[in-house]
């Protein structure tokens, strides 16, 4: 099972490219904050993740109250929760609101030149719009704001050709070419989390450091496998082939609950992607993610979300919950 890319489908990722933008020092852009831009990408959808990939130049970025950080040329600057943000040459000149540069609603992938006459920065701008009904332990670990070198990664280049193949096919409005745009930012993204977690200080606890350490992941990925099975901490410790004591030591200490505490949440976010997707009556959905009975389902999903199941699936999930696992 490959964890990192289990907890991703849950979350319905899916992408665009909204700016193919030629920028010219001094030029200062402000996202605003992306929860309202997410219903334009995706109906329903609560969350917006962000990415800006420079493929040309440098540029700064910050997110309201954070410290700026400076990007070059194969950096991809990501804002995974849809924190506002300013992106310029520099960050001392007053930033324009990102409608004066493109128009989010309708994009134009077209290259669009803005700001002075100075030195030049190319950038290629992305929107992700993931569900955040449910906990999700990937965006509960990624800070608002990080920096990926795309160049350094073994799928950099192909990535950033197939950025360049996009934008072409976009700019001859090609049939088909918003699909394959959307899919290639999607990857992009992916790439630009892995690259996060593979750069990630030894020491740095959390559920990304879980998947790097040989036992914890293991773990992951067994209760991921098999969500429904009736596991216990002894089974794992077996099937990960250390003590029962060291692997439960381990596990709460970077995920940051016991492995059953943990399983039990995860079962929860499957839960809920079910009934959002209304696959089955309750019974079923009880069973596929492990409860013999519907009553103790029904109990442990209002533990966790305060309603019960049927009335979250009435009311299509509205309340966006914290990205929060344990």
């Amino acid at each position: 099972m490959d964890v990192l890319s289990d907890v991703l489908r849950t979350i319905r990722l899916e992408g665009a490219l909204f700016l193919n933008g030629d920028m010219h020092a001094p030029w200062c852009f402000k996202v605003p904050k992306g929860a309202h831009m997410a219903q334009l990408l995706r109906p329903g959808a609560q969350r917006l993740a962000i990415c800006h990939l420079v493929l040309q130049g440098e540029c700064w970025a910050q997110v309201d109250g954070g410290e700026p950080i400076r990007a070059h040329a194969g950096d991809v600057i990501a804002v995974p929760h849809g924190d506002s943000h300013v992106l310029g040459s520099g960050l001392l000149q007053a930033a324009v609101d990102v409608a004066h540069v493109v128009n989010p609603r309708a994009p134009e992938l077209e290259r669009i030149r803005y700001g002075g006459n100075g030195e030049r920065t190319v950038l290629v701008c992305s929107w992700f719009a993931y569900e955040g009904d449910a906990p999700n332990p990937l965006m509960a670990n990624i800070p608002r704001l990080f920096t990926t070198s795309l160049r350094s990664r073994p799928a950099g280049p192909w990535i950033e050709q197939s950025v360049n193949y996009v934008l072409g096919d976009a700019a001859s409005r090609t049939p088909g070419s918003e699909m394959v745009a959307a899919k290639v930012a999607e990857v992009l993204f992916a790439e630009v989390l892995r690259g996060y977690i593979e750069s990630m200080p030894a020491n740095n606890p959390g559920w990304l450091a879980g998947l790097r350490d040989p036992h914890v992941s293991r773990c992951l990925a067994l209760m991921h496998g098999e969500p429904a099975r009736n596991w216990t901490v002894d089974e794992l410790a077996q099937e990960v082939h250390v003590s029962r004591s060291v692997l439960a030591d381990r596990f709460t200490e970077l995920v940051g609950a016991p492995p059953m505490h943990y399983l039990a949440r995860w079962r929860m976010i499957l839960a809920a992607g079910m009934l959002r997707k209304d696959q089955g009556n309750l019974a079923r959905i009880a069973e596929g993610v492990g409860y013999e009975s519907e009553a103790a389902f029904n109990r442990a999903f209002k533990r966790e979300y305060g309603v019960s199941p049927g009335v979250w699936r009435q009311n299509g999930a509205r309340a966006s919950v914290p990205d929060a696992v344990p």
